[in-house]
């Protein structure tokens, strides 16, 4: 059977499901994600006159929009949330998350029980190779595949997806759609997301690749629409936080900086750990971040900046002490 396995490491956490040497998903956690399921305590600070909506805040500050509020809840109450959408950033804007009024009744679920973070295997570890795999191609937005390639956009309405190719239509239509399946999963993509397939001129050429979907998406919950003259397919999944494709379209310096300190924590031998970014990266490593490396390690850390290196591409090495 597959098994979620969870690294915490510093500033996130990351998983990935395993079966033997197969990564089936892939699932990223940052400090203050309120995933679908979590739940809150908030203060509703607004409620319209004659509506059930309003704004809630939890103590950090952190705001949810919250729906179907019930009479008895005024402005100033104190009120137990559970989170029905997660926060999501987009280019220009930011949707809080949604969540509703925990009911004294109310008997669903928490969060917890199905939750990868807290209910898979910590490990020091994720295998070799296997998230730097998927970190890279999220960072890219791109996936080849023989004779063709998968391009993503994260857009405020959607998350496209585009097939490029130089193979026939139908055959280069059939050959993503396992690259299609593997990589929503890998991503953790949901919400809204549209795949343009290249235009097939026949009607058995499109419920071929419908048929193909359908077997490459068993048992992963969505609906979905039946490709229409255009190439066009429209997925609708459950959205429990942000992608991984989110996270670098709006805040790929944040995830680089992460990165950079996971290499630091992978290097080993004597010395001291010299970790060379880009000067925008090294802005966005928190003190507190490089006091846990330093503890991990057993380390001192010295931060060099190199404005010639990619935001991806920082490097980690020992070096001797400077004492």
């Amino acid at each position: 059977m597959p098994d979620w396995l969870v690294e915490h490491g510093i500033g996130e956490s990351r998983a990935l499901l395993v079966e033997g040497d197969d990564i089936l998903a892939a699932r990223l956690r940052w400090p203050g994600d309120l995933p679908v399921g979590s739940r809150a305590q908030a203060v509703l600070v607004s409620k319209p006159a004659g509506r059930s909506r309003g704004l809630a805040r939890m103590a950090n500050g952190t705001e949810l929009m919250v729906d179907r509020i019930p009479a008895h809840c005024n402005e100033g109450a104190a009120v137990p949330l559970v989170v029905t959408r997660a926060a999501i950033a987009e280019r220009g804007r930011f949707k809080r998350a949604q969540a509703r009024v925990v009911e004294d009744t109310d008997n669903s679920p928490s969060q917890q029980a199905d939750d990868v973070f807290a209910m898979g295997d910590t490990v020091r570890r994720l295998p070799a190779g296997a998230w730097e795999e998927v970190w890279h191609t999220a960072s890219a937005g791109e996936v080849a595949f023989a004779g063709g390639a998968l391009l993503f956009s994260v857009t405020p309405a959607m998350t496209l997806i585009d097939i490029d190719g130089d193979r026939p239509p139908r055959e280069l239509a059939l050959a993503a759609v396992p690259e299609i399946a593997r990589w929503l999963r890998l991503f953790d993509l949901g919400g809204s997301i549209g795949i343009d397939f290249p235009t097939l001129a026949t009607k058995a050429d499109r419920k071929a690749v419908d048929a193909a979907l359908d077997a490459a998406l068993g048992g992963w919950p969505h609906e979905r629409t039946a490709m229409n003259g255009f190439g066009f397919v429209h997925i609708v999944a459950r959205l429990d936080g942000p992608s991984l494709l989110h996270r670098f379209a709006t805040a790929r310096i944040g995830a680089a900086a992460r990165m950079a300190l996971r290499r630091a924590e992978l290097v080993e031998g004597p010395g001291a750990t010299l970790l060379t970014v880009h000067p925008a990266v090294k802005a966005k490593l928190k003190p507190e971040w490089l006091s846990e490396l330093e503890r991990r390690t057993a380390r001192r850390v010295r931060i060099e900046i190199d404005p010639g290196l990619a935001i991806e591409a920082a490097t980690a090495q020992i070096v001797a002490h400077d004492d």
